[in-house]
């Protein structure tokens, strides 16, 4: 199976006050944090959907041995992001999709979900039964996803309304989103 990684890196980050792409942890970048874990977990290809500030992002981050694609829509919100995402992943089984602010998913966490990969697939990692991040979607979903994805919704009706596989990642990831600089100060234990 094919498992394209898609790392969606677009917004302004306007509650975090940067676009969260160029926010550094432990001396790396959130983006380049993001894709090299895409990389490493095996998505082949790995797409990183830029939007706010990307040339500031491009000359920053590294971005190594992955395909850097511009929204020029990203201010609509995260549902553009993932349509020009899923546009320039191409040929593949299915894609793993993964936000730039949720540092604390591991290659355990991908691995989990990419087991399930195949053109049928809709899977989600929870956390203690939350659900989060990543999201699998298999290539039989990729239009109809790309059809409901509007403003910040992403995906999020699409998968309201099938049948969506989930799977615990609390043991091995957390899947906190960082929305505030205080939700990474508590992170990294500054708070």
């Amino acid at each position: 199976m094919r498992v394209a990684g898609l790392l969606l890196a677009a917004g302004a980050g306007r509650r975090f006050g940067t676009p969260k792409a160029l926010v550094p942890l432990d001396g790396k970048l959130f983006v380049d944090r993001a894709a090299e874990l895409l990389r490493a977990a095996g998505c082949e290809p790995v797409v990183v959907v830029l939007g706010a500030k990307a040339d500031e992002v491009r000359t920053q981050a590294s971005l190594d041995g992955v395909t850097v694609v511009d929204n020029p829509n990203w201010e609509t919100g995260m549902g553009s992001s993932l349509r020009t995402g899923l546009h320039a992943v191409g040929i593949a089984d299915a894609v793993l999709v993964l936000p730039v602010d949720t540092p604390g998913v591991t290659v355990e966490a991908l691995h989990r979900l990419m087991a399930l990969a195949e053109p049928k697939a809709l899977a989600r990692a929870v956390y203690d039964g939350e659900i989060g991040h990543p999201v699998l979607i298999g290539s039989d979903h990729f239009a109809g996803v790309m059809a409901s994805a509007a403003g910040d919704q992403g995906a999020r009706d699409y998968l309201k309304a099938n049948t969506v596989r989930h799977v615990e990642c609390a043991d091995v990831a957390d899947g906190a989103d960082i929305d505030q600089p205080g939700d990474l100060r508590r992170r990294t234990g500054e708070a």
